[in-house]
């Protein structure tokens, strides 16, 4: 079937299908979601369990080894990772890549439930969850006002929290930073012994006081009555006329042995907003709602929240649509400045309005037609969607220029019109063809490529096909149809005639041709001395290697999204008002740097300490920058500025993490794993580990998992002599407790709000170790002992927290970086260690960023070596030959050494979007080659001999070559310079991209027609060889 001839006849036909394609664009367009990056699955699940008030050792053997060794047979599981801190235990597990996480969730629960009677009495009920990062927090808000922390807590929870939650696709809103109420009831420690009571006894008849219960049915004539006990608490005077039996007969009440309040819990979360105490709401969306459109209705609901309480403001602390959204606008009109500079650089080369016209309409067509792809392969408007059309915007029109400037030759050669329309189209429609499928080709391994890799670009790799597949289809059809309408054969014609008039200045055609000329010359010396051509080549493809090796190589470029976090440190066993006083310190030295805009502190429970617990030590700032327009200086620039503003500051570990950082593990850019179980040697080892990458340079803010322990007292039973008394160990503890931290024995409801009810002993044994000592223990009996009749109390340092990898012990040990690549960085720290001696059964690995980097380059190595054979199987069935894409294919390293010298004159490093980059070359540099040896091959088949047909055949291809390799490249020059929201990502990319098809495509020019002549002589060398043999 003849396209071409198709729509020449039926121009009417192809403008109808080209307006359907237009308005289901257009619909498809307002129906497309947007959001920042494309849906990531990330294959890891999380089993969560609560053991209040027990150590990391306790909370490790008791309750994370049997749920480890219970989930470690779930099938397609990877790895079991777990994290044991004061109360708590967090298993990770890590599944193959691919893996159902519905389904390996659901097993996962089977296992724990099965692991549920081996956990000990007093832990909490596993949670399981499925890690979800499309479930992520979109926004945070912060809420100040009049009232004081507590009551502000109490109006927030009741108005504001279930406002935001019953948004259209708002998962939870987690109110934070408050005053929570309690009611306590402080027990009188003389008359408790007095009386022989205990705050067991009394908590247990607070809880059996305050119910209110059913109890049956009485009938009154032909009616049914409800018989209810009413005995809930209306009132805290209520509570304290309890009467408490005495076990010695007789009553006393409440308020006789203890002083009942209203009162506040302990806080143990500060939120901080530019200085004053707030309220902060973190809003998480719903896996499946979008970013942008949640954000949205947020607003609008804050706007009407903010109107209706007046007196309180609310204020948007961070809002993620506002980075999607600049970012979005950003890549759109990177896209639309390439459009425009690859339509300006054909009008250079043609300088005909109409022709500029036909090609340039490929562009908006081919992309109205892509987003008709995206809608039904439920694609989202992201930043890599964008970018693939920002990259593909000036590959778009290379199939059209080839087709039009044919058909130019056609009609200069004496055809009408409408014959050159059809028989331009038709000569070069193979090539076409094979060109496109070369570059979709490439992009193919890109889309099924494993991690992190694949998830992001996939969508970059689908939107490019699908762009390139339009612009195939509007190259084949709807440009021979325009050309057999628009097109002025005698202008045409007469063009050549007319290119130099004398006495007046060269017109651009004329420079055309003496390029052309100048072109040829240069073809002819290097057909004649092949030898000295390609021992050039070689050596600028050495060259190019070795500079390869200068430019370092990281992961993924930072991005500049307007914020940063600090993590702020104190040693363990400080309070909240230490870690306070620090963090205004930091505050403080923030108010000299113009760009920042807001300062949020969590400290306490929100604060995330080096060893992964929250604690009072440790706080989290969040600090938000002015919009990107509006400062001088990046996010890099601004964080080493208020780093070396805070140097000074002594008391507290301070380390800065930028928030546009990508790692699949979310660790540290050198992350050293040491496994072994004495934690003591572990502590040791880390010790020197730490001193080691200290000394390398790049190397800062270098950190240990394990820390210097935290102080705490430890009570160890005389059981012999607990035993005498009827005392069990959970006895001794429970009591103990109940003294220091209280006990909750039931709510109550105060202002609709339910508040625990928490019995207390008397605060004198929290105010030093002897007090502590003298605790009374109630017996069985009803004799009341001193807890140091029946243990020793003594102060030792207690690890913070315990992690484990694969069921064994493991500290980490990690870096961040500064001036200098990732890669050259863990080299010298691996060479470094490799001399640090290793305890018989300890082992480590260097993971982090580092690791992630190297899996994913092994990815794309991979994915590039599948791109080349699929690019030579097209191109074999193309040219029905094995030598001829043979030649072509040395394409390839001519781009690859034009890519790597594009990044070490920009001083870019090698990383995952660069490699990328390079994968796609793979595909487009060939296409050059493919119409140049294509051509030569007609040229032959017409009776020329191979040396005419090559200095013919490479003049008359030049004009189009240089046409879609400037396209592309100016099409790509804004994504290059990298500036603007999201940016950073795409420009090593666009810079490998750029840097390669420049470099190929003059060398292809010389190189492809030599090495064509070279590799068909030693064909006929080979053949003549045999013929002598077989004669």
């Amino acid at each position: 079937m003849n396209l071409a001839k198709i729509s020449v006849k039926r121009p009417v036909t192809i403008f109808m299908a080209v307006l359907v394609v237009i308005l289901l664009g257009v619909v498809s367009l307002t129906n497309l979601s947007v959001d920042l990056l494309p849906d990531i699955n990330i294959p890891v699940a999380v089993v969560s369990t609560r053991y209040p008030n027990v150590g990391p050792e306790e909370v490790e053997k008791l309750v994370t080894k049997p749920i480890e060794q219970s989930i470690e047979t779930t099938p397609n599981i990877k790895n079991v990772r777990s994290m044991n801190s004061e109360g708590s235990s967090v298993v990770i597990a890590e599944f193959n890549s691919g893996t159902n996480m519905d389904f390996a969730t659901l097993n996962m629960r089977e296992k724990v439930d099965m692991a549920k009677r081996l956990l000990p009495k007093g832990s909490e009920e596993p949670m399981v969850l499925k890690i979800d990062p499309n479930a992520q927090a979109v926004m945070m808000i912060s809420i100040t006002g009049g009232k004081n922390l507590s009551q502000l807590q109490s109006f927030v929870e009741n108005n504001i929290q279930p406002e935001i939650e019953r948004v259209a696709g708002v998962a939870s809103a987690k109110v934070s930073g408050g005053l929570q109420n309690e009611i306590t009831v402080s027990l009188n420690q003389e008359k408790l012994e007095g009386y022989k009571l205990s705050i067991d006894y009394i908590s247990d008849i607070l809880m059996a006081e305050n119910l209110n219960l059913p109890g049956g049915k009485v009938n009154k004539g032909s009616q049914d009555l409800l018989v209810r006990t009413m005995g809930e608490f209306k009132s805290i005077q209520d509570i304290e006329e309890i009467p408490i039996p005495l076990k010695t007969g007789g009553v006393v009440l409440l308020k006789d042995i203890a002083i009942v309040q209203l009162g506040n819990k302990e806080q143990n979360l500060v939120a901080i907003d530019n200085g004053k105490n707030c309220i902060s709401i973190n809003i998480e969306k719903q896996s499946d709602s979008n970013t942008v459109q949640v954000s949205k209705k947020v607003k609008k609901q804050i706007e009407s929240l903010q109107k209706k309480y007046s007196d309180t403001k609310i204020k948007v602390l961070f809002d993620q649509a506002d980075y999607i959204n600049d970012s979005i606008k950003n890549v759109e009109n990177t896209a639309i400045l390439g459009g425009i500079l690859a339509v300006l650089i054909l009008f250079v080369f043609l300088r005909n309005i109409k022709s500029t016209l036909i090609i340039g309409t490929a562009i908006p067509i081919s992309i109205i037609a892509t987003f008709v792809l995206l809608y039904f392969a439920n694609i989202t408007l992201n930043l890599m969607t964008l970018g693939g059309l920002a990259l593909g915007v000036g590959m778009l029109v290379d199939n059209a220029i080839v087709v039009l400037e044919n058909i130019y030759r056609f009609i200069q050669e004496g055809h009408t019109r409408k014959e050159a329309a059809v028989k331009g189209a038709s000569e070069v429609g193979a090539s076409v063809i094979a060109s496109t499928l070369t570059t979709i080709a490439v992009f193919l391994p890109i889309a099924f490529t494993s991690g992190i890799t694949g998830e992001l670009f996939k969508d970059l790799a689908l939107t490019v096909v699908f762009s390139l597949v339009a612009s195939l289809v509007v190259a084949l059809t709807f440009i021979p149809m325009l050309a057999s309408i628009l097109l002025n054969e005698n202008k045409i014609i007469h063009e050549k005639d007319n290119i130099l008039d004398k006495g007046k200045k060269i017109k651009i055609k004329g420079i055309f041709y003496r390029v052309e000329s100048r072109y040829r010359k240069i073809l002819d010396w290097s057909l004649s001395n092949r030898k000295k051509t390609i021992f050039v080549g070689v050596v600028i493809f050495i060259v190019s290697m070795i500079s390869l090796t200068k430019v370092g190589a990281e992961f993924f470029p930072e991005s500049d999204q307007g914020m940063f976090t600090i993590n702020v440190q104190l040693p363990d066993g400080a309070g909240i008002n230490d870690t306070r006083d620090i963090v205004n310190r930091i505050e403080k030295r923030s108010e000299k740097i113009k760009e920042i805009d807001t300062f949020f502190v969590n400290i306490g429970e929100g604060g995330m300490s080096s060893n992964g617990g929250n604690e009072k030590n440790s706080a989290q700032v969040i600090v938000k920058l002015k919009p990107l327009k509006e400062r001088e200086l990046g996010v890099k620039e601004i964080m080493d500025k208020l780093r070396n503003e805070s140097k000074d500051i002594a008391g507290a570990k301070i380390s800065f993490k930028n928030s546009g950082g990508m790692s699949v593990s979310g660790s540290a850019p050198i992350s050293i794993q040491i496994k072994g179980e004495n934690l003591d040697t572990l502590k040791e080892v880390s010790n020197k580990f730490k001193n080691t990458i200290e000394s390398v340079a790049g190397t800062r803010e270098v950190e240990s998992s394990l820390g210097d322990g935290k102080p705490e007292l430890r009570i160890k039973l005389n059981r012999k002599i607990a035993a005498q008394y009827g005392l069990t160990a959970s006895q001794i503890s429970s009591q103990i407790h109940g003294t220091i931290s209280g006990k909750t024995a039931t709510t109550y409801k105060y202002k609709d709000e339910d508040i625990n009810v928490v019995v207390k002993g008397d605060e004198i044994y929290k105010q030093s170790v002897t007090n502590l000592k003298n605790i009374m223990l109630q017996c069985p009996t009803g004799v009341n002992i001193p807890l140091n009749l029946v243990a020793d109390v003594e102060i030792k340092r207690g690890p913070t927290a315990i992690n484990r990898d694969a069921q064994v012990r493991v500290v980490s040990v990690t870096s961040q970086i500064l001036g200098r690549d990732l890669k050259s960085v863990a080299e010298d720290v691996e060479k470094k260690l490799q001399k640090v001696k290793m305890p018989s059964g300890y082992t480590y690995k260097i993971g982090g960023e580092n690791e992630d980097m190297e899996e994913a380059f092994i990815d794309l190595s991979k994915a590039l070596v599948a791109a080349i054979i699929l690019v030579y199987m097209v191109l074999a069935g193309q040219f029905e030959s094995l030598l001829n894409p043979f030649v072509i294919m040395f394409s390839v390293p001519l781009a690859l050494a034009g890519g790597a010298l594009g990044l070490f004159f920009t001083e870019r490093s090698l990383c995952v979007p660069a490699f990328i980059g390079v994968i796609i070359l793979a595909g487009i540099v060939v296409n050059n080659a493919i119409v140049l040896i294509d051509y030569i091959n007609i040229r032959r088949k017409r009776g020329e001999d191979r040396r005419q047909a090559i200095l013919a055949a490479g003049p008359i291809r030049l004009r189009p070559i240089l046409m879609t390799a400037s396209t592309t490249i100016l099409g790509l020059v804004p994504m290059a310079f990298g500036i603007g929201d999201g940016a950073e990502i795409q420009a090593p990319m666009a810079t490998v991209v750029i840097g390669g098809l420049l470099f190929a495509t003059i060398l292809t020019l010389i190189y492809i027609p030599v090495l064509y002549t070279i590799f068909e002589d030693l064909k006929n060398k080979i053949t003549r060889r045999e013929k002598h043999l077989i004669v």
